[in-house]
């Protein structure tokens, strides 16, 4: 039986997944992104967790055709490695993925890419017509999306293309991005940064809410939780609508995709506080056609799916190659 592994690497969780020909996945194992100290102990888990799945669906890791890795970036595609990546602790400068992961599955055939590039992969390979022309946008601890244009998913020369959350929306830099720049999409909507830009919105505007800014474990669950019940709240989830209805409206004019598929915790957990808005917003901000807009169907998995998909059509998503 020809298996075939995918691996999300996270900065908070790591999934290996083992499928078979047909995608099935047949074995799955899941763990804590660890912390350090260094990128090796990283290397480790993934290669624990791969054992682990292979494990459950009774293949051995030598017999494995192929792997696809989706990962946090920045990459380096040549070195197969992540380099200084922006939300682990900054002991963890490097993180050896494709050459370990080859040497235990005993295959060439292990293709790297950024996650969401993994996820718009998995998103073709899964969607009813394999699209060529679609965008999958994580709107989760951080923002970016992952392209296909005329039927070519686009990675860039260093794998790092479509990290859109990291586009200038506001020229006036009201926040700063983690990656230490003025204005980026990410430093408004990411989950990470959406209690931030409510404590300044708040300094700026100081209407009475429950929210409590001094609490250093507010999170953005907890703005989303008071939509309709605080004014202030829903004050702060109609400024996240405006800046991510303009990175989609921004999105649509860069690539023109026929979907945009929608995911991360920010979105998967308020469809209706986080699409919605965007949707009602698209007419007015959009010269050319409006594409469907939607959650994605795949989840928490769409990464690790979109590396067996990757794993199955040689990177590209593309199911005419099997």
């Amino acid at each position: 039986m020809a298996s075939y592994v995918g691996v999300d690497l996270g900065a908070t969780n790591i999934r290996a997944a083992v499928a078979d020909s047909s995608a099935t996945v047949i074995g799955h194992a899941e763990a804590a992104t660890p912390q350090g100290p260094t990128g090796i102990e990283i290397t480790e888990a993934i290669l624990s967790l791969i054992r682990e799945a292979c494990g459950e669906a009774g293949v051995t890791p030598d017999t494995v055709r192929a792997c696809g890795i989706g990962s946090i970036g920045p990459l380096d595609l040549a070195a197969g490695v992540v380099e200084n990546p922006a939300n682990l602790p900054d002991a963890v400068d490097r993180i050896p993925l494709t050459g370990p992961i080859s040497k235990l599955l005993s295959t060439d055939d292990v293709y790297l890419h950024n996650d969401t590039t993994a996820a718009v992969i998995g998103e073709r390979f899964h969607a009813e017509r394999n699209p060529d022309d679609m965008v999958y946008l994580t709107i989760s601890s951080g923002i970016g999306a992952g392209v296909c244009v005329d039927g070519t998913v686009i990675a860039g020369w260093d794998g790092n293309a479509g990290e859109v959350g990291h586009m200038t929306l506001d020229p006036q830099g009201f926040m700063t991005c983690g990656c230490g720049h003025d204005g980026h999409w990410e430093a408004y909507c990411s989950g990470n940064n959406i209690p931030r830009y409510a404590e300044r919105l708040h300094a700026e505007d100081p209407i009475e809410t429950a929210l409590s800014f001094d609490d250093p474990d507010l999170t953005a669950a907890d703005i989303f939780d008071l939509a309709g019940e605080d004014r202030f709240a829903d004050h702060v989830i109609e400024q996240l609508a405006h800046w991510n209805a303009m990175g989609v409206a921004n999105i649509i004019h860069a690539y023109a995709p026929l979907v945009v598929s929608v995911g991360g915790a920010v979105a998967l957990n308020n469809p209706e506080l986080v699409l919605e808005p965007i949707r009602d917003r698209l007419d007015e901000m959009v010269m050319m056609n409006v594409p469907e807009l939607k959650l994605t169907d795949l989840g928490d998995d769409v990464v690790v799916k979109g590396g067996v998909a990757s794993a199955l059509t040689g990177g590209t998503g593309d199911r005419s190659r099997l």
